[in-house]
């Protein structure tokens, strides 16, 4: 028998392979909190919210994700280096070891679930090492009350065990830390990283096969928001790419920041209960929404504070990957539940390391399709093991380390859905002006905001269609003007000062786009092969 003080139960994780364990259930975020700070893992920041250091890892390790391959998978997932194949036996071997590690140790447990509306909830136990791994877990996934806790029946299991070591030679690993899905059995299976995001990704990369399978329901590496007239905006776009800060609109009500499902019925739920921003360079006046969320419940990862507890958001020494998690109740203006109706705008965000790209741009339906299947950004540093400076790249669907399925099935769900809504289309780089990393700047918030607001709003769909001129390299609709932005921000040619510079730097970018296209050409049909660059 648990007693936490608010819900009773007999939790054995006996059927779990997990033998004499010290079980501490469905503790509370302030319990969680000083648990952490008892065991010498991490601090209080001024604020109140909890700091840690998650360790050798301070973000994502991609190559050491691994989706077990069997009689469900085998046909379905689109195996290569992305989703890398493991073979039952060995999970099975390696998830005995991790469960054997755990046996007769002091373990956290806590029942959540994904998932916002209730005909797709996916209910969760979730069993860490660590008291602070356990309170991402309350921030990230949805809470249910605690009237729900005694009937409440776990679908997907979450094992984190940081501490835990494979030994690649006899587990089948890459090296000492995995994550590792288990469709069949439904195990979230992480080892020997402290890195929290592997928790929430894991469940994330299931839904991202599960909805589409067997729930004809798209799944999104998105944020979305709604305004008063109840539309839902959708912001598609890789780590570090502002879909967090661009969400959180004062003026608009957050659905959520990271991870989302579109329904037939035409709704948008959010998958998850809380927030991961990043915090690198984190100000009140840029960010208002993120800063003030960084209190009593919030954790901190890998940031560096003073003596006083006072966090300097611009300090890197241990990663520009700085991250908080927060629940969706420390911002103020959220959309509850979060469900969504109506959407009609989408936005494609890219950190455009070229510089080329023009700050917003509207897309026909094939420039749509082939931009979301090209996912175009830039690595952000310090997001994933091994990246230490932005690296242009192609992630399909903006989100290709989670998507166990063809890129094209993801588009062409979404395709059909834009269709069917109606919606808008529009690129927003949010990257460099004036040149590429490290001559030009990055865009200004407030003008991404004016232009993100101005597309909203209908300024951009003026009926003056001279607004717009076609890009002579990447074909996209360009806005000539647009409210509250400079005119010559508008075009990345006129920033660059220097046309010869622009458009070679543009032509080479276009040409990846097109190298990268080909191993999707097959798939393709003649719209969405129009709707790439003109070169």
């Amino acid at each position: 028998m648990v007693d936490n003080g608010q819900a009773t139960k007999t939790i054995s994780l006996e059927p779990y392979g997990i033998q004499g364990a010290t079980v501490k259930y469905q503790l509370s975020a302030e319990e969680l909190h000083n648990e952490t700070i008892k065991k010498g893992q991490g601090k209080e920041a001024n604020t109140g919210a909890l700091a840690v250091n998650t360790g050798e890892f301070t973000g994502r390790s991609p190559k050491d994700r691994f989706i077990v391959k069997d009689a469900i998978t085998e046909e379905r997932v689109w195996w290569g280096n992305i989703n890398i194949p493991f073979d039952p036996g060995m999970f099975d071997q390696l998830y005995n070891k991790v469960t054997a590690y755990l046996s007769n140790k002091e373990v956290f447990v806590r029942d959540s679930y994904a998932c916002a509306d209730p005909n797709y909830r996916l209910n969760i136990r979730v069993i860490t090492e660590y008291p602070w791994s356990n309170l991402f877990a309350y921030n990230m996934f949805l809470r249910p009350e605690d009237g729900e806790l005694n009937q409440f029946d776990p679908e997907w299991l979450v094992v984190n065990a940081p501490g835990f070591m494979a030994n690649p030679d006899i587990d089948g690993t890459r090296q000492h830390n995995f994550a590792i899905l288990n469709f069949t059995k439904k195990i979230a299976l992480i080892g020997g990283t402290g890195y929290t995001g592997e928790i929430k990704k894991g469940i994330f990369s299931s839904l991202n096969f599960i909805l589409p399978v067997y729930k004809n329901t798209l799944p999104m590496h998105c944020s979305a928001n709604v305004g008063e007239d109840g539309e839902t905006a959708i912001f598609f776009g890789l780590s570090g790419t502002g879909k967090t800060t661009l969400s959180a609109d004062p003026d608009r009500k957050l659905i959520g920041d990271d991870e989302h499902g579109w329904t037939a019925e035409n709704t948008v739920f959010n998958f998850e209960g809380g927030c991961y921003a990043k915090v690198i360079n984190l100000c009140e006046e840029n960010e208002p929404d993120i800063f003030r969320a960084i209190r009593p419940g919030a954790i901190l990862e890998n940031v560096i504070m003073d003596e006083n507890g006072e966090v300097d958001f611009s300090d890197t020494t241990i990663t520009q990957n700085t991250r908080v998690s927060y629940p969706l109740d420390h911002i103020d203006n959220i959309q509850m539940p979060s469900i969504g109706r109506n959407p009609k705008n989408i936005f494609f965000l890219t950190a455009d390391a070229f510089g080329v790209l023009p700050p917003i741009s509207k897309l026909s339906p094939g420039q749509a399709a082939y931009h979301f299947i090209s996912g175009y950004t830039a690595k952000v540093a310090g997001t994933e093991a091994g990246i230490d400076e932005p690296v242009p790249s192609f992630s399909a669907c903006f989100g290709a380390p989670f998507m166990p399925l063809h890129p094209t099935l993801y588009a062409e769900m979404l395709s059909k859905k834009m269709q069917e809504a109606g919606v808008h289309v529009w690129l927003v780089n949010t990257g460099w002006t004036g040149g590429p990393y490290g001559v030009g700047t990055r865009m200004k918030l407030k003008y991404t905001r004016a232009m993100i607001t101005a597309a909203l709003d209908g300024s951009l769909e003026a009926s003056n269609k001279d607004n717009y001129h076609i890009h002579s390299v990447f074909g996209v609709q360009q806005p000539r003007t647009c409210p509250n932005v400079p005119t010559a921000v508008l075009s990345p040619r006129t920033t660059w000062n220097n046309d010869e510079a622009y458009y070679k730097t543009a032509h080479k970018l276009a040409n990846s786009f097109k190298e990268n296209f080909k191993k999707f050409e097959s798939y393709a049909n003649e719209q969405i092969l129009k709707g790439g660059p003109l070169v």
